[in-house]
């Protein structure tokens, strides 16, 4: 890891994943789905666990403190279950000023479950002190 993360410094990695990687521009998160991410009795992990994993490795990839999700393009391609590991790849594809454009998949195995075109602004100052 070349880089430390400088933004989401209070994300529970149980929940959204564990930095395994981080350069500039780009981002490697993986997160181990557990019995509390199920929406049901078969073990199928709910959509908004993954979709939060690859949020967390966009934002990382961006990795400003101050960064935010402003919009998304989302897919799911196949579903996770209980025990999977679920790895998330991000990069930055474009910069124009404070807006961000990230590029992001995540796979099990060889797997690509998720893909998705993220649109993070960079602000001024934390988006609560607006």
């Amino acid at each position: 890891m070349n880089e430390q993360p400088r933004t989401h410094l209070e994300i529970n990695p149980e929940l959204c994943g564990e930095v395994v990687a981080l350069a500039v521009g780009r981002a490697q998160v993986e997160l181990v789905a557990t019995s509390v991410m199920a929406a049901d009795e078969r073990g199928l992990v709910h959509g908004g666990f993954v979709f939060g994993l690859a949020d967390y490795a966009a934002m990382l990839a961006v990795n400003d403190p101050n960064v935010v999700l402003g919009a998304a393009e989302a897919r799911f391609l196949a579903p996770v279950t209980v025990g999977q590991k679920i790895i998330a790849y991000a990069e930055v594809e474009e910069e124009a000023g404070k807006k961000r454009r990230v590029e992001a998949y995540a796979k099990v195995g060889d797997v690509e479950v998720f893909r998705a075109k993220f649109t993070a602004f960079v602000l001024e100052k934390h988006v609560l002190d607006q």
